[in-house]
């Protein structure tokens, strides 16, 4: 395919969110595929695009998302903006894409995952355990909410959103004296030094898809999809489908605390899932072990046992939390 690689004349529209880790995210991808294609960085535009979500007001940025519109507040202009030709690829951290793309978009490249596990941030404190009761701890997160009020319900949890600056911003000015943000969004930024704790998956469950990079692109774009192919990370897929599915088998969104993480294991793979009511009242957890392959049907498996074990209306009482 040489004759259809992208030069400085002609070069790769990158499509992403203009956040400093949105942008960390985008230029791995560029340089991923500079470096599989012997590519200068010129033949790659990194075009920034607005996303509803990042318009909101900051009456807007502490109200839970759920509110506001959802998942889909931070993708619906740049797949916009694919789907026109504007770009010819995006650039998403996984744990915020809906499981189903639009009729026209494909997202089958996985960049290799990175540390799944959520970090705690305190100025002044050392661990999660160490938070004296009526704390305040902030985080924009439904499934983390949920699981503090399951494990600490002395604790006072308030909504708590914006990039990683405006976070540590709001700790320093005393909003909240303590937060959680992704282990592998500090690493990404090279602000691995900013988690007082990385929390084990046993002790918080990560959210689905955690730690991923997916790369997006037109279904019908051969070109696109033969370099995508070049950069993909098999594994990290494998243990994506398997996640996935698992979100999907529960229509999991913004409004449902779960959390879900597939790992491989002597079996092949292991999945461990949870769902939660958002004050932590009710938690079901579980997990399966199988061979890679049976990963999806894993995810779907382990949905319908969770769901099976839930009182009547689980979800609906979630969503109206």
């Amino acid at each position: 395919m040489t004759h259809d690689l992208p030069s400085p004349d002609r070069p790769l529209k990158i499509g992403t969110r203009g956040s400093p880790l949105a942008l960390a995210q985008a230029h791995e991808t560029r340089d991923r595929l500079a470096a599989a294609f012997e590519l200068p960085a010129e033949a790659f535009d990194i075009v920034v695009i607005k996303t509803t979500g990042d318009n909101r007001s900051m009456i807007d940025a502490d109200r839970p998302l759920k509110e506001i519109g959802g998942k889909g507040l931070f993708t619906k202009e740049i797949e916009e903006a694919m789907l026109s030709g504007g770009i010819d690829i995006a650039v998403h951290s996984m744990k915020d894409m809906p499981v189903d793309q639009p009729e026209g978009l494909m997202l089958d490249c996985y960049l290799p995952r990175e540390d799944v596990r959520d970090a705690f941030v305190s100025l002044a404190h050392a661990s999660l355990a160490d938070l004296p009761a009526g704390t305040v701890v902030g985080t924009s997160s439904l499934r983390r909410r949920a699981q503090l009020r399951a494990r600490r319900p002395d604790l006072e949890v308030v909504e708590f959103r914006g990039n990683v600056q405006t976070r540590l911003k709001k700790l320093e000015d005393g909003v909240a004296g303590a937060t959680f943000l992704a282990m592998a969004g500090l690493r990404r930024l090279g602000m691995a030094e900013v988690a007082r704790a990385p929390i084990a998956p046993e002790d918080m469950l990560p959210a689905v898809a955690q730690g991923a990079i997916g790369i997006e692109r037109r279904a019908d774009d051969d070109r696109v999809a033969e370099m995508l192919a070049a950069i993909h990370d098999r594994e990290t897929g494998e243990r994506l489908a398997c996640e996935r599915a698992f979100l999907a088998a529960l229509d999991g969104s913004c409004e449902t605390p779960i959390g879900g993480l597939a790992e491989f294991s002597p079996e092949g793979l292991r999945l461990r899932g949870e769902i939660l009511r958002p004050d932590g009242s009710e938690v079901h957890a579980g997990e399966l072990s199988g061979p890679v392959s049976d990963g999806p049907a894993m995810g779907v498996a382990l949905a319908k046992e969770l769901l099976g074990r839930a009182k009547p209306g689980f979800f609906e009482a979630v969503q109206a939390g």
